[in-house]
């Protein structure tokens, strides 16, 4: 009695060791070369700005005696800064209160003396501060430096205020991508829009307490800035929901690449007058840029230049809720039938 040989299927795992399929090889090597433009585009993005920054059409005001203070103002760079001339330093230091400028010289007799709006920016109140020095060491005279609108003593350097962006982001993408898991489908989208409202109010509200009474970051009217950080996460929460809504799960993933890739580094906490031309307002017309010009504004400025970034953060989270609604309105097609 014969017997039928059994048939052996070979498959891929049964090739030998170092001889993969074909298949097998350009997946790993599009997986890897995807992966490193992932990582060039992010070291570009964050690396730039920094890179390529400096003084860009600085508002500066300067104030002494005429012939000096005009000899002075032809010598700066006209791309770097943008020279007011006030009558005396307590006009100059009233234009740095009222944000008309980052800072200014007071040329006197007995030396240079430069006023600072710290909270205005890290980089700003650096390049005024070595301004200053190098004019006083042309001059051969002293420098005094005195810091009008100063961050709290707590936190002198701002770090707990800089630092708030990718937090901001963070605050926009986790509770849309939670409530999606939530309470997926289209009937409710209501309840995610209740959700990331509510998410925002709460968190802005524990974000202000950690900043102003925890780290000692902020100052000013704390609920003022609660709502500020508020609006600023629901401007992208609202969006990310409505990015889905309209192009599935790639709309909320676009929607977050371009905010952690384009909105962090040209937020401009560190001082928007920093970045390159163009970049600086791209910058504050995205959500974490006029996030933080609302909180600097409320916080540290009593108000003054908080309109504008109120009003872009409005637009963002208005132009979100209606895209989400229209979307909840239009019929929905029953979906295809899955093969077998």
């Amino acid at each position: 009695m014969s017997s039928t040989p059994a048939t052996r299927h070979v498959t891929a795992s049964d090739a030998p060791a170092g001889r993969q399929p074909p298949a097998t090889v350009r997946t790993l090597l599009g997986v890897v070369i995807g992966l490193t433009a992932v990582l060039v585009v992010m070291l570009c993005a964050f690396a730039l700005p920094s890179v390529n920054g400096g003084p860009r059409h600085m508002p500066l005001g300067l104030t002494g005696p005429q012939q000096a203070a005009q000899t002075l103002r032809t010598g700066l760079d006209d791309e770097a800064w943008d020279v007011t001339v006030y009558p005396g330093p307590r006009e100059l230091q009233a234009a740095i209160r009222q944000r008309e400028i980052v800072g200014g010289l007071a040329l006197g007799a007995d030396g240079i003396t430069v006023y600072t709006a710290g909270a205005a920016g890290q980089q700003p109140t650096a390049a005024i501060n070595a301004l200053g020095a190098a004019m006083a060491a042309q001059r051969q005279s002293e420098v005094t430096v005195h810091d009008v609108v100063p961050f709290p003593a707590d936190d002198p350097r701002g770090a707990g205020f800089t630092a708030t962006a990718l937090p901001l982001i963070i605050g926009g993408i986790l509770p849309a991508v939670a409530l999606l898991r939530l309470f997926p489908g289209h009937a409710n989208v209501r309840r995610r829009l209740a959700g990331v409202i509510l998410f925002a109010l709460v968190a802005g509200a524990a974000v202000a307490a950690v900043l102003q009474y925890g780290f000692g970051s902020l100052h000013g009217t704390y609920w003022l800035t609660a709502l500020g950080l508020s609006l600023g996460m629901a401007a992208l929460s609202i969006p990310f929901l409505a990015l889905e809504s309209l192009l599935g799960i790639a709309g909320l993933g676009a929607g977050a690449a371009v905010m952690m890739l384009l909105g962090n580094p040209l937020s401009g906490l560190a001082g928007p007058h920093w970045l390159p031309a163009g970049w600086a307002t791209l910058g504050q017309l995205l959500p974490p840029g006029a996030s933080g010009s609302l909180v600097r504004a409320v916080s540290f400025f009593d108000g003054t230049g908080a309109g504008g970034p109120a009003l872009t953060l409005t637009a963002w989270a208005l132009a979100g809720l209606a895209a989400l609604l229209l979307t909840a309105r239009a019929p929905r097609t029953a979906p295809p039938a899955a093969a077998g």
